[in-house]
């Protein structure tokens, strides 16, 4: 067995102790991306046991990381061409996610991809006062350390899910 390195890398562009928590949201997402690479539509649109389908989850954890750059972060309106990506809401009228059923494997990547992208230029000119600096919302302050933090453990988790879906439909 070849011997790996395991280590958190800073990426260039950033002020270092950012970088290092972006890097993690990256390796989150480099993992998810390979693990799906040329899955066919049927894996991608199919329920089990009534949950979400893998097309619903990857929609689900692009649209959670808009929504939490526009609306914590930077407290201000949607980029017209990001919001453009979501033409649907985030869950049903009974609390469920969305069902999303159809959109090919590209299109899902893409606007994870465009979301992540916009996502991390905002990130780029943040020094560290700005990082830990709290954003007042209505019902709680909230810093962007806190919104990397928080995005890196909901599509750790929403990963995990998809990764079960995958092992059960690849079976099945």
């Amino acid at each position: 067995m070849e011997r790996r390195a395991l280590l958190v890398s800073p990426l260039p562009e950033y002020e270092e102790e950012i970088s290092r928590w972006l890097w993690c949201l990256e390796d989150v997402r480099r993992t998810l991306i390979t693990e799906l690479t040329g899955i066919s539509q049927s894996i991608l649109d199919t329920k089990i046991d009534e949950r979400q389908t893998i097309g619903s989850l990857l929609y689900h954890i692009a649209l959670v990381e808009a929504d939490w750059l526009y609306v914590e972060v930077l407290g201000g309106e949607w980029d017209p061409e990001i919001r453009s990506l979501f033409p649907l809401e985030i869950s049903s009228e009974d609390g469920s996610l969305i069902h999303i059923e159809g959109q090919s494997l590209e299109e899902h990547f893409y606007r994870l991809n465009k979301v992540r992208e916009v996502f991390l230029s905002h990130f780029r000119s943040m020094d560290l006062t700005d990082w830990r600096k709290p954003r007042v919302l209505e019902h709680y302050d909230v810093t962007p350390e806190w919104v990397v933090y928080h995005l890196i453990e909901h599509e750790s988790h929403h990963r995990g899910q998809i990764f079960h879906l995958l092992r059960k439909l690849q079976n099945d």
